[in-house]
């Protein structure tokens, strides 16, 4: 096996995969799926095992990029991509 980067070994927690989740989780991770490719994200993930801090991190997301109507969702997507990026954040 050859090197690999850090960014590309996933989240360092353990998760839950999507295909073995149950009860609550299951609806948790189909509200965090991400339309544009199907998939819940890491950052989301991350929290499986704690599906109240899912559900947390989520409404806070879905608040924050849909809160006002002043911003479009473009420009919201970019205003994070930009804090990302100064935070020196992948994300």
């Amino acid at each position: 096996m050859g090197k690999q980067n850090a960014a590309s070994l996933g989240p360092w927690i353990a998760t839950v995969a999507e295909d073995d989740t149950a009860g609550e989780l299951v609806e948790l991770y189909e509200a965090a799926r991400d339309t544009d490719n199907g998939r819940v994200d890491n950052i989301m993930s991350i929290h499986s095992l704690h599906p109240g801090g899912l559900r947390t991190h989520f409404e806070l997301y879905r608040e924050v990029m849909t809160g006002t109507a002043t911003l479009r969702k473009v420009e919201r997507e970019l205003i994070a991509l930009v804090v990302s990026k100064a935070n020196e954040c992948h994300y």
